[in-house]
């Protein structure tokens, strides 16, 4: 026979199953949430240096090539102005 002190003990075992399933349920939500956080917080990063390493990159390889220009302009110059003394010098004296 069932008395009331068994009922009792049934309910609270009961309540008590469900609140920790709920604090169980609730901690692995949380847990999932601040992982996924910490992941994409993690895919900017990468992406960010990435995107910074690219823009360093080619901001070099501008600067290499504005060097190479002017190095070039400044050697076709050089040479057109000995050639032209050379032949003002051959011409003249």
């Amino acid at each position: 026979m069932l008395n009331i002190n068994h009922v009792v003990v049934v309910v609270v075992v009961v309540v008590v199953v469900v609140v920790v399933v709920v604090v169980v349920v609730v901690v692995v939500v949380v847990v999932v949430v601040v992982v996924v956080e910490v992941v994409v917080i993690v895919v900017v990063v990468v992406v960010v240096v990435v995107v910074v390493v690219v823009v360093v990159v080619v901001v070099v390889e501008v600067v290499v090539v504005v060097v190479v220009v002017v190095v070039v302009v400044v050697v076709v110059v050089v040479v057109v102005v000995v050639v032209v003394v050379v032949l003002f010098l051959l011409l003249y004296f």
